[in-house]
């Protein structure tokens, strides 16, 4: 029996990229994106234990005693060519937090 990816997944060659991963590990994977886009800036609370901290993050805490920190949204899109679907990933502080699944690639004309 095969054993299918889960939803939120994408296969690179053999290589399978989940949620939770971080862009670099994404990108040492898949390549270059074929579009980048900063979406802005997210707050998200955590709890410094349970966490690992986003990059670039800045961290402030409520007198709760919940913590937050305020994350970059970038969007990544993968055009893997005509036969395939394309991709969008979502980073939140450089993790991956959502994988989309486009519409039929296209050929990309060369400069």
């Amino acid at each position: 029996m095969f054993a299918s990816d889960p939803a939120h997944a994408l296969r690179c060659g053999s290589k399978l990229v989940l949620e939770g991963m971080l862009e670099m590990e994404v990108q040492a994977h898949c390549g270059e994106p074929t579009a980048v886009r900063n979406l802005g800036y997210v707050i998200r609370s955590f709890h410094p234990l349970a966490h690992r901290q986003a990059m670039g993050a800045v961290l402030f805490r409520h007198g709760s005693g919940n913590y937050y920190q305020e994350v970059l949204v970038t969007e990544y899109v993968y055009n893997f060519g005509p036969s395939k679907l394309m991709r969008k990933l979502r980073f939140e502080g450089g993790i991956l937090t959502d994988v989309e699944t486009l519409g039929r690639g296209y050929l990309e004309k060369k400069r």
